[in-house]
Formats: structure tokens, C-alpha cells, sequence
């Protein structure tokens, strides 16, 4: 997945805001103000996304471009690295995935907040 059309399916969910809060190449795509995606434009490889602990195993063992989050936590984030040998579809999915465990972590009143702003 080309980093435009990464950039691009991570900005378009409800309420999703993009800062670089580590240094000047980490991107962090942010709902309600918690991360659900990280990833670098300097060093476009992988991004790292949120997923279910038990899912997170399953998905590590059957897919080589899986991995234990990179300077996160190993039990809820895994880096999706977009070499390739995870397919876009997948990355997608992934990222949705990550997005809905972030955005119903969030207050009930924040995430009326958030979807009252949708068209």
C-alpha cells in the first residue's frame, strides 16, 4: 500500500485527527484523541495499529509481515509492515479494526460527538 492511499484510509474515518507527537516523521492518527495508528514517513515500512490481544497472536502466526508493535505494547499492538506481504485488503481491515477498538474505548458522549459530525 503506497503511503498517499495509507495516509488517505486512515484520515477519512469519523473524527480522525493526525499529529506528529514523537518526532518530525512519526505520523499519529488519532479518533477522540487516542492513538489507533502509527506510522513514518521517513522510514515507510510499517504501521503500527491496535488489535484484540487474541487476535494479535493469531495474526502474527499466520502472517510473516506481522509482528509484536514496535515500541508498543507486544499484547494490543501489532506493526503491519507494508512490504507487500500483507495485502492491502487485509491492511485495510486492520486499520478499520484498530479504529473501532480505539472508538469504543472512548466515552459515550464522545463518540455521539464524533458521529454527529458525519454527514
Amino acid at each position: 500500500m503506497n503511503p498517499e492511499v495509507l495516509h488517505s484510509y486512515c484520515m477519512d474515518k469519523p473524527g480522525v485527527t493526525q499529529d506528529m507527537p514523537f518526532d518530525s516523521s512519526t505520523v499519529a492518527y488519532r479518533v477522540g484523541g487516542k492513538i489507533y495508528a502509527l506510522t513514518s514517513y521517513d522510514v515507510y515500512d510499517f504501521i503500527n495499529l491496535k488489535c484484540d490481544p487474541e487476535r494479535a497472536v493469531e495474526l502474527r502466526e499466520l502472517h510473516e509481515g506481522i509482528r509484536p508493535g514496535y515500541h508498543m505494547s507486544k499484547k494490543h499492538w501489532n506493526s503491519v509492515y507494508l512490504d507487500g506481504a500483507v495485502n492491502d485488503r487485509l491492511i485495510k481491515e486492520l486499520i478499520d479494526h484498530s479504529y473501532e477498538l480505539v472508538f469504543h474505548s472512548l466515552s459515550k458522549k464522545l463518540q455521539a460527538e464524533i458521529t454527529a459530525t458525519q454527514p
